[in-house]
């Protein structure tokens, strides 16, 4: 982990579920005769989890709902502070974590690569000489001057992984928004993926898309509980995770 673009060491993260001053005492009950949480009961949403990502490298992160991948990211991108462990990001970083997240609903598209890569470290030279490759990419040529609260999340996607690319990212985090693109699109950002990963850039890849993990990615893991419970060659740690998901439907 010494050299690594991305290492976590022993993070564990705790929530808060609800309040418990909320609902009635009948309703608390019935929770725990149901075997429910009480509301205000702590989540252990990261226990201990560590992770290195070197130059180059994509790992990908596969999971249930739940499992600790959002938090997970939301800690390295600094979102979001650790209870315990530590956290190492070497060079820029992009995240695409939420759709839109970054975004000023009443300002145009154009308005907002300039707002959001600004964010990102860019200067307002380089994003101007870069709007139309950004625009391109989004495919959003007739809707750039339009107020992006106006926007599908298709295309705010679009727009959000668009601008953190070309931010020239030396580590990008990637979560489930490449999910609401048609297939055109999904295949462009794998292109540009496979592209910044040659050029040195560190990925950490959420997705149910489980091929996609396995296709991409140099490693992967999968979180349970918050917890790592398996990691290694994608396409064993996809299908040790499918054959768990098959066993539990019996």
């Amino acid at each position: 982990m010494a050299n690594a673009a991305i290492a976590v060491q022993d993070c564990s993260k705790r929530y808060q579920r609800g309040a418990a001053a909320y609902g009635s005492l009948r309703d608390t009950l019935t929770r725990l005769v149901r075997g429910g949480r009480v509301p205000g009961e702590p989540v252990q949403a990261l226990d201990e989890v560590s992770l290195a990502v070197e130059q180059g490298e994509i790992v990908g992160v596969v999971g249930d709902n739940g499992a600790g991948k959002s938090t997970l990211l939301k800690v390295v991108a600094r979102i979001t502070p650790p209870d315990s462990g530590r956290v190492v990001v070497r060079g820029r970083l992009s995240s695409l974590i939420e759709i839109g997240a970054g975004f000023h609903p009443e300002l145009t598209g154009r308005e907002n690569v300039l707002l959001h890569g600004s964010i990102l470290g860019l200067t307002r030279r380089d994003l101007r000489a870069s709007l139309g490759a950004i625009t391109d990419f989004a495919g959003l040529d007739g809707a750039i001057d339009t107020p992006v609260k106006y926007f599908s999340t298709g295309m705010y996607a679009r727009l959000g992984f668009a601008v953190a690319v070309h931010a020239d990212p030396r580590v990008l985090l990637v979560d489930e928004v490449l999910s609401v693109g048609d297939l055109g699109f999904r295949e462009a950002c794998y292109e540009r993926i496979r592209a910044l990963q040659a050029g040195g850039t560190a990925i950490l890849f959420v997705s149910h898309d489980l091929p996609a993990v396995a296709a991409l990615c140099d490693r992967a893991l999968r979180l349970a509980a918050g917890r790592v419970v398996d990691q290694g060659a994608p396409e064993a740690v996809v299908a040790a995770y499918r054959a768990a998901g098959e066993a539990e439907s019996r």
